[in-house]
């Protein structure tokens, strides 16, 4: 990073000028006097929610359309407007920003959750410097701050604009810009080769467990399946300890750690409530489920890897009860049938599928490890390379 700082030392060494947002810029607010029926078949595209807290920067292709009508009056937005997330249902993720860095070549409104930060001087901060220092750690540690609320968190615009912001010389805004880019790009390529493996991952699974001449089972003639066991919630401990070391399951995955077990090998379970119903997941040793989670255990020799592939393949999801609170039945479970080939050719299915789940699922290994470690790299760099000394007059 010699270049930064050469470029530092040069431009700025005795440290960059601070300014409060309120000093440099003002807000706009989204869509006003909208109703459902504006948002079916619209003629002009908006930035919706979504778009701005997913994204760095705005995603200008995003189909969201509403309806405006000839001489309507709108805020428009423009190159360098930065959109803020007016709420959220946690402190954490209140406020998230994103940028425009080009310039529309349509009308752009924005919507009604979101505001629009305008700087008076759109040469004061470039768009792709603002796009990496809304979302630095500095910046999202005075974000918070302005945010208040209990069970929902909202942004005070009043307090948001007395955010203060660093403002260096417009080439080191430009250098930290190709540096941090460059991170970006990178995580970008491995997401998409992730994408790719995970469809390549579904194809061969696709093809290895499709139709053929095996016998037709019954789930509960194969395996043993059944709910597990109400837990206390101040019995499960977040990080495990000496007492409190052995995982507990619930329906979205890993709930915490408790002092005791229910279950002890290789099993699959499958999650009966919550977000990630009909979700499988494999588990080795100890651990404790709770009602949650549909625990399955073989009844007849079995693969459990071959197991899991083949009942993630299922979509359990979609044998869900339409109620008020969706689950999945045990009884309705146990009912369903697959193909069930001979053990041999289990296990080979499951050691081929078993290399490809590693590849795009294993958070120690394999793309999701790299991916994970070119992030937690990028904010280490973008986090010192937007700290500034501040300038003392």
């Amino acid at each position: 990073m010699s270049r930064i700082d050469d470029l530092i030392q040069k431009l700025c060494p005795d440290g960059v000028e601070y300014k409060t947002l309120g000093s440099v810029a003002k807000t706009f607010s989204g869509l006003s006097g909208k109703s459902k029926a504006d948002f079916i078949d619209g003629n002009e595209r908006f930035v919706s929610y979504m778009n701005a807290y997913s994204n760095l920067a705005v995603n200008l292709q995003a189909n969201d359309f509403v309806k405006i009508r000839n001489n309507e009056k709108q805020n428009i937005l423009h190159k360098g407007d930065v959109i803020i997330t007016g709420s959220s249902e946690s402190l954490e993720e209140a406020g998230f920003s994103s940028v425009l860095v080009t310039e529309p070549n349509w009308p752009l409104y924005l919507n009604s959750f979101c505001f629009a930060v305008r700087f008076n001087d759109p040469d004061i901060l470039s768009p792709g410097f603002s796009k990496y220092l809304f979302r630095s750690k500095i910046m999202r540690k005075q974000i918070r701050l302005s945010a208040a609320g209990v069970t929902r968190f909202n942004i005070s615009k009043n307090r948001f604009m007395r955010i203060r912001v660093p403002v260096p010389p417009l080439p080191v805004q430009e250098e930290i810009v190709r540096i941090l880019g460059s991170f970006t790009s990178l995580e970008a390529e491995l997401e998409a080769e992730l994408e790719a493996r995970k469809k390549q991952y579904e194809y061969y699974r696709a093809r290895l467990l499709g139709d053929s001449a095996d016998t037709v089972m019954r789930l509960g003639d194969i395996f043993d399946m059944r709910a597990g066991t109400h837990i206390s919630t101040v019995a499960i401990s977040q990080v495990s300890n000496e007492t409190q070391r052995y995982p507990c399951f619930g329906g979205n995955g890993i709930r915490g750690y408790v002092d005791r077990f229910t279950y002890d090998g290789d099993v699959v379970f499958i999650g009966r409530q919550g977000a990630l119903c009909g979700n499988v997941h494999r588990m080795s040793g100890k651990f404790y489920a709770t009602e949650h989670a549909v625990v399955v255990t073989p009844k007849i020799k079995v693969d459990m890897s071959w197991a899991f592939h083949k009942l993630t393949q299922m979509n359990l999801n979609q044998f869900k009860t339409k109620s008020a609170q969706p689950g999945l039945a045990v009884g309705r479970i146990k009912e369903l049938t697959l193909r069930c080939p001979p053990f041999s050719e289990q296990h080979r299915i499951a050691s081929m599928l078993d290399g490809f789940d590693d590849l795009v699922s294993n958070l120690s290994s394999g793309l999701p490890a790299e991916i994970a470690a070119r992030r937690q790299q990028y904010e280490y760099y973008r986090d010192r390379l937007l700290t500034f000394k501040e300038l003392t007059v």
